[in-house]
């Protein structure tokens, strides 16, 4: 069967990739960027489309001769572009899949997907089921718990993060939020059996594992699994929660956002014994999931980097807006002697000067709010090189200086490189 997948290169997507391939299937595999999964998946086809960007019927045509069934794995939690994503290119995927007498589509929702959900997540989720639901398609929709694995992503990693933190373990209000969580192996073994499936046309199903627990607990098991010393919850009031979020909203990549906390606050229980009499199959328990794969040295660095990833981002933002401020406020004398020790014009040390800080705040802006961490790393990189040569040129003895100000930068990049590889949360 030639199967569409949708959100290939995500963390759900990518366990269903591989299911799909080892059943045997044709898989048609749509992502952002197909850049690494072309070797790491060498017997799919990718197929590179900026989905928010794909609204128009013909822009699927081509690549759906021959697909019996889509899967649409793709979800976006905060941003610009989730009506886009969720509601307006799957009404033009349906319809072209359609025309091209595709049979059945399958959608990963979210178990929070609610009319009683104030989140933009949650009413574009909802349009997208409907506008699946219109579709003329055999449709099933599948609204899945937290779904957790060997990695991580979104969500579970924000978990693993909070249960690692040192002394207590923050949890919002009373901790007491339920989630009936399934392992990404079970969902995706399951979203693969459904495929080709005509008696779950029509039906909406909840995708969860066989045991409802509270978030504090949650995050409890994960810190035992991950090997540290048992620690209390502390609870953090929703109004500060609600703060936080608004600030991560405003950063963009920040470790929690609005959306989240809507979601986690809203409740993810599932009703366990009608999943598994639906499916016909049975899910792992989280103790069961962990005790089958015990927790590396490396699941404990990504839990305690979690947070350190933003708190990095944070500080070489502050450095840079630092920078500009003192260079433009401080730097006259500065500059001018970098100026007379490069043997150039005494005219040129305030343009020099204000351009320093300007590239400083263009810098400290695009980390802030640009999207590729790639691009932040080498602007950061390339900068600090320029002014390190520069100076060091203009003023050698510098090196030398025992407080150290062109040393200095030698950590500086290094901090920077730190948060090149783990800045990308992707």
């Amino acid at each position: 069967m030639r199967v569409m997948l949708l959100g290939a290169g995500g963390f759900i997507g990518r366990h269903i990739l591989a299911d799909l391939l080892a059943a045997g299937h044709d898989v048609v595999a749509v992502v952002r960027r197909a850049e690494g999964l072309e070797q790491a998946f060498p017997d799919a086809r990718f197929v590179a489309i900026d989905l928010a960007q794909a609204a128009d019927p013909s822009r699927w045509r081509a690549h759906l001769d021959g697909v019996t069934c889509i899967v649409n794995a793709a979800g976006l939690l905060r941003g610009p572009h989730m009506e886009a994503l969720h509601v307006a290119m799957p009404r033009a995927l349906y319809a072209a899949a359609r025309a091209a007498g595709v049979r059945q589509a399958l959608l990963i929702s979210a178990i929070s997907a609610r009319e009683d959900v104030p989140s933009d997540y949650a009413k574009t989720k909802l349009a997208g089921e409907a506008v699946l639901r219109e579709s003329g398609l055999d449709a099933t929709i599948l609204r899945p718990s937290l779904v957790y694995g060997d990695g991580s992503y979104g969500g579970t990693s924000l978990l693993r993060g909070l249960a690692a933190l040192p002394l207590a373990i923050p949890v919002p209000g009373a901790g007491d939020q339920l989630f009936t969580p399934i392992h990404v192996d079970d969902l995706a073994r399951d979203v693969v059996r459904l495929c080709g499936d005509a008696a779950v046309a029509g039906r909406t199903l909840e995708p969860v594992g066989p045991e409802t627990i509270e978030l504090r607990d949650l995050l409890r098991r994960y810190r035992a699994w991950l090997g540290f010393a048992p620690a209390r919850c502390v609870s953090v009031p929703i109004p500060v929660m609600r703060a936080l979020g608004w600030l991560g909203d405003l950063a963009g990549r920040g470790p929690i956002a609005s959306n989240s906390l809507i979601q986690l606050v809203a409740g993810n229980g599932g009703d366990s014994a009608a999943y598994a009499s639906a499916i016909g199959t049975t899910s792992r328990s989280l103790d069961e999931a962990f005790r089958a794969r015990p927790a590396e040295v490396q699941d404990r660095w990504h839990a305690r980097l979690f947070f350190m990833a933003p708190a990095i981002r944070a500080v070489l933002v502050l450095l840079w807006l630092a920078s500009a401020w003192l260079g433009l406020v401080y730097g006259k004398h500065a500059t001018g002697e970098v100026v007379t020790g490069l043997g150039l014009s005494p005219l040129l040390a305030d343009p020099l000067r204000i351009g320093a800080s300007l590239a400083d705040i263009g810098i400290a802006t695009y980390l802030l709010f640009g999207r590729s961490v790639r691009i932040a790393t080498g602007l950061q990189v390339a900068a600090i090189l320029a002014f390190s040569i520069v100076i060091g040129i203009a003023q050698p003895r510098l090196w030398l200086d025992p407080l150290g100000p062109l040393l200095k930068n030698l950590p500086i990049l290094l901090l920077v490189a730190v948060h090149g590889v783990i800045g990308d949360k992707r």
